[in-house]
Order: C-alpha cells, then sequence, then structure tokens
C-alpha cells in the first residue's frame, strides 16, 4: 500500500523582483488578465467556516456557487495577450492561477484523483461532491452485492475521449488492470478482478472493503488504444478539460473539452504558471499577473492588494507532533534505522504535552488565527469522533507528569525522571515556516507550563526520514478517505519508513477497529468502528487515549483572489493548498 518566508529584506524587493517578474511572464503565453482596478484593500471572505460538521456531513461550505453571476463568455478561449496593469477586465472565460508546482506528467494510472490533475482532465467512475457524498460520473449508477464483493457500474452511453473515441467498459477494465498489475500510489489491493459486461463493468474483492468505492473515486479512466509510455506527457482524457500546453517547470494550459458529457466550465480557459515560492506568489498577484494564487498566514495578515480579497478555506489539513510510542532499543526499521525513544514513548508525557497546550492561542500565535484547533486526522468528516475533543488542562497534564515519576529535582526548569531529561527533538521540514512557528509556539507553551522541553530544528526530508522512528517530528495530513486513519494506526504499518505509523503505534484493540472498519461492507456502516478506533469510552489513537500524535492545529488554506471570481463551492479541504482547490474548476466562473 503506498502514498503519499516570509522575509522583510525580500519584500523591500518587490518592487524589483516584480519588474524582474513581469519580464519573466512575457516570456510565457499567458491567458488575458489585468486587474480590474478595485481601490479597496484586502477583504476576506472565510468560506466554510464552520468546522463542526455532524458525523454525516463533512463541513458547511455555507457560500455556495450560485448562477446569480454567470460568467461572459464573449472573450476567445484562445486568446493569447499578455497581462498588464492597465485596469482592464480579465477575460470573463479565463483565469490565470499562480500554482506552487507544476506536474512532472499526467498519467492517472500511477497518481491518485485525490489532490491532483485526474479529476480535471479524466473521468471517474465516481466523484465526491462538496459533502463528500459519492455521486455518479462516468457510472451512471452502481449496485453492490449482498455481500459486499461485488460492484456492478453502469456507464453512461455519451462519454467520449478529446480523441473523438467512445469511453467503453474495455477502457475502464484496461485502466483498473494497468494499477493493479504496477506498483503505483494507488491501492486497489482489494480487488480480484474487474471484468466487462456489455455496458457495465464488474469489480470484485477480495474480501469486502468499505473505503472502495472512494478509491475507484481516484482512478481516471484513460482509452486504452492510446495508452503508451509517452501518455504522460500526451494525456487524452474525458474529464472537463484537456491540456493544450505544457512548458516543463513553467506552466501548464487547460482547455475546456468541448464534448463532456457534464455541464460546461464557464472557464474556458485555465492558465496555471509554476510559483513554489509565496514572496514570488504575493509580486505576482500584486503585479496582476495572476487571479488567484495560494499565500501563507504571515504574508495574509500584513498584505493588502487592491482588486483582490482573502479567501479562506477551512480544512482538515492538520498539523502536529508525532511520538514514537515504543523505547529505544526496540529494534530497526525496514531501512535499518534504530526505532524508538525512552523519552516519549511514555504515554503520561505524551497526554501531559497534548493537555498543556491552548490550540486557540497556538492558532493566534503562529498563523495570525488562521487556522482551528486540531483534535485528530479527520475533525468534521463523516468519520471523525467528536469526542476527540480535549480541552487544556495544565493542572491535570502535571498530575499525570507527577504520577509518572517526572519531577524537576535540579530546578532548572525541566522534568526529570530517573535521570533522564524530559527534552526531546522536534524536527520539522526545514524551510517551512508554517511547521516551524507551530513546532515553536507548542514547544513554548509546553516548557513554560508543564517543564518538557521540545527542542524545534529543522532539517532535510531524507535526513527526517533517518530519524523520524526514534524522534519526534512534525508532520500533516488531511485525507478525503478514512483509509488514511488505517494506514497511519494499524500495526501492520510499524516499521516501513514510508510516512505512516513513525510511531511504531500498535494496538490489538485499535487494530480491531480498523480491521471492522475497513471490511465493512459500506462507507455508513464503517463509521462507528472508525470513531471507535479513537475512542472507544477507555482507549484509541486520540489524545484521550494512547496519543501517538499530538494535533496541534488544522490551517486554513489562503488565497488571493482578484474580485469578481468564484471558485464555486469547495469540498473541505484535504492536505495541500494547489490541488485542493483548483479540484472543482469546472464551477469557477467569473460574476458579471
Amino acid at each position: 500500500m503506498k502514498k503519499v518566508r516570509s522575509s522583510a529584506f525580500v519584500l523591500a524587493l518587490a518592487p524589483v523582483l516584480a519588474l524582474i517578474l513581469a519580464f519573466a511572464f512575457a516570456l510565457v503565453p499567458l491567458a488575458g488578465c489585468a486587474p480590474n482596478g478595485g481601490s479597496g484593500g484586502v477583504s476576506v471572505d472565510r468560506r466554510g467556516s464552520d468546522n463542526s460538521s455532524s458525523a454525516d456531513n463533512s463541513a458547511d461550505n455555507s457560500s455556495s456557487a450560485d448562477n446569480s453571476g454567470s460568467a461572459d463568455n464573449s472573450s476567445s478561449a484562445d486568446s493569447s495577450s499578455s497581462a498588464d496593469n492597465s485596469g482592464g477586465e480579465p477575460a470573463k472565460s479565463e483565469v490565470t492561477i499562480g500554482f506552487p508546482g507544476i506536474p512532472s506528467g499526467f498519467d492517472p494510472l500511477v497518481t491518485s484523483g485525490h489532490g491532483s490533475y485526474v479529476r480535471l482532465l479524466y473521468s471517474t467512475l465516481v466523484a465526491l461532491d462538496a459533502d463528500v457524498n459519492v455521486v455518479p460520473d462516468l457510472a451512471e449508477s452502481y449496485t453492490i452485492s449482498d455481500d459486499a464483493l461485488t460492484y456492478t457500474f453502469r456507464l453512461r452511453g455519451d462519454a467520449k475521449f478529446t480523441d473523438g473515441e467512445s469511453v467503453k467498459a474495455s477502457d475502464v477494465v484496461f485502466s483498473f488492470n494497468q494499477i493493479i498489475n504496477s506498483a503505483t500510489e494507488i491501492d486497489l489491493s482489494a480487488v480480484k478482478s474487474v471484468t466487462s459486461d456489455g455496458g457495465d463493468v464488474v469489480v470484485t474483492l477480495k474480501q469486502p472493503q468499505s473505503t472502495f468505492i472512494l478509491s475507484a473515486a481516484g482512478v481516471g479512466i484513460v482509452p486504452e488504444h492510446l495508452y503508451s509510455a509517452d501518455f504522460a506527457q500526451k494525456p487524452v482524457g474525458s474529464g472537463p478539460y484537456k491540456l493544450a500546453q505544457y512548458d516543463v517547470d513553467q506552466q501548464m494550459i487547460l482547455e475546456a473539452n468541448d464534448g463532456y458529457y457534464g455541464k460546461a466550465p464557464r472557464i474556458k480557459r485555465a492558465v496555471f504558471v509554476n510559483m513554489s515560492d509565496e514572496d514570488t506568489q504575493l509580486i505576482a498577484a500584486r503585479s496582476g499577473q495572476v487571479d488567484i494564487t495560494p499565500t501563507s498566514a504571515t504574508l495574509a495578515a500584513t498584505n493588502t492588494i487592491s482588486g483582490f480579497h482573502l479567501l479562506v478555506e477551512k480544512t482538515v489539513d492538520n498539523m502536529g507532533i508525532v511520538m514514537p510510542v515504543i523505547p529505544a532499543g526496540s529494534g530497526t526499521s525496514s531501512l535499518g534505522n534504530p526505532m524508538g525513544n525512552d523519552v516519549t514513548c511514555d504515554v503520561n508525557l505524551r497526554k501531559a504535552i497534548a493537555y498543556a497546550i491552548d490550540r486557540e492561542q497556538l492558532c493566534a500565535e503562529a498563523l495570525n488565527g488562521y487556522a482551528a484547533p486540531a483534535y485528530s486526522e479527520n475533525d468534521g468528516m463523516p468519520w471523525w469522533n467528536p469526542e476527540c475533543v480535549i480541552q487544556t488542562d495544565v493542572a491535570y497534564a502535571i498530575e499525570l507528569l507527577e504520577d509518572a515519576g517526572w519531577f524537576d529535582t535540579d530546578g532548572d526548569g525541566i522534568r526529570e525522571k530517573n535521570g533522564l531529561r524530559a527534552s526531546v527533538p522536534v524536527y520539522y521540514f526545514a524551510g517551512d515556516s508554517a511547521r516551524q512557528a507551530v513546532a515553536m509556539s507548542a514547544a513554548n507553551q509546553v516548557r513554560d507550563q508543564i517543564g518538557v522541553e521540545l527542542l524545534v530544528e529543522g532539517m532535510g526530508e531524507g535526513d527526517i526520514m533517518a530519524v523520524m522512528v526514534a524522534q519526534p517530528m512534525v508532520l500533516a495530513w488531511g485525507s478525503a478517505n478514512p483509509i488514511t486513519s488505517y494506514y497511519l494506526y494499524h500495526s501492520s504499518s510499524v516499521g516501513k519508513d514510508d510516512w505512516y505509523n513513525p510511531e511504531s503505534f500498535a494496538s490489538p484493540v485499535v487494530d480491531g477497529y480498523l480491521d471492522s472498519a475497513l471490511s465493512a461492507k459500506s462507507l455508513k456502516d464503517a463509521i462507528p468502528f472508525w470513531q471507535k478506533a479513537q475512542w472507544d469510552g477507555s482507549a484509541g489513537t486520540s489524545m484521550r487515549g494512547e496519543c501517538p500524535f499530538i494535533f496541534l492545529v488544522n490551517k486554513d488554506h489562503l488565497y488571493f483572489r482578484r474580485d469578481g471570481l468564484s471558485t464555486g463551492r469547495q469540498m473541505i479541504h484535504a492536505h495541500g493548498a494547489a490541488w485542493t482547490l483548483v479540484a472543482n474548476l469546472a464551477d469557477w466562473y467569473w460574476e458579471n
């Protein structure tokens, strides 16, 4: 199973960088867009601000995309006029996006459709709507056998690839079998066979898997007659868009698929310009080169842009500190790295850290309020257990430490136990200012409140992989599929060096709940088991239970968005601010 700065100096050079950036953009054919001359600063649009959804609804994304301001499609989709700063209106059927990371290829059989380009270029059998409900896509309907082993998908008859060929059941069978027979990040290990029966596709599972339908929603369907070694560079799909231009590491341009069977996109041309640096994104918005781009909490709090407002999307993009739960010397990982930590293996110490932290204060200090407290890997999702929520309780945290024998005997402010100091490093990915700020805020609180020392240090990804099974580290998760919880906490994930379960958590009780959840006959039937795995009243993965992961914040996804651009009703965002934003590009439009 596979997975997945702000600088005052730089900002002072913004005028110079803007000129450089404008010249760089002039070398690349951008969609015609220019600032619309608004006079105000940045207003804030807090979409989906209610993250307290019940177990059968992911979030209240109350700002829906209505049709009151239909887009003006009079602008030609093949316009190549460069953007300027003259105050003209943007082309009403085009959008330019400052995007952190253009893909190196577009093969959906090696990249899952959740959080990627797949939903833009390709059809999937089913899809997820803004409320995380499974809805028809290429399959107009589907049935599940009583034993939950056979899924029969009835395909719609009007779907065509962008080369004009009809999408056939054999293309679906081919796509699934390519994944099953290859080593990709898409997990179809539960599938026994995929066959066609006229216009139907029949998938037979080895055993029931409640999350299979979500996995199916991530499989983009390719044309068997065109699939070859260079398909990733010459993609052909049947989704709402097609790839019109691709410049490696620079940009990609998508154009609406005129033969798309679904609702015709009102954005006819979308230019994705590669911008991985937040200061570059800011300058691009200031100079009118983009219509929307991600930004950071620091820049969002300190910058305004005429003609733009701040879009705030609520998320399950959680961040926290993973803590090894086994003592040092407990063995080695699959790559031979030593596992375990003698300080964090104490469950009372882990829980004390969790209870000592004021998460509201942390959100304000580290992310300028653009975050919400986090209590699990799936807050607000249908399978979340609300009983995971804990309140800051310093007195209880101190009680936990003293019950476990942790005292400050030498008066240096840090507790000890049998000569072992309550002091550990906490690593984060060097250059990730958000993770650094969150970790530093948490460390300051924990030291001041309970005398536990977290030494925050940046480290390269390769170096972190070598130590993550032995030392605490800041990780971020967030998924529209509860199988993530299985990977994170099931004992079968221990020691694999794949980011899942680096804490080496293993519990027969939790394994039982996770196995029952995964083998349930439906997503609905699985929910009680996913919830009990988090907390059953006496045990679980949550901070009330064994606390292998100290969850801190669900960070907001922030974007500078040009006035007049609607990005539709968004599903609560998972991990990563880029693809989660554009997944519903077909629903975007320019208001009149």
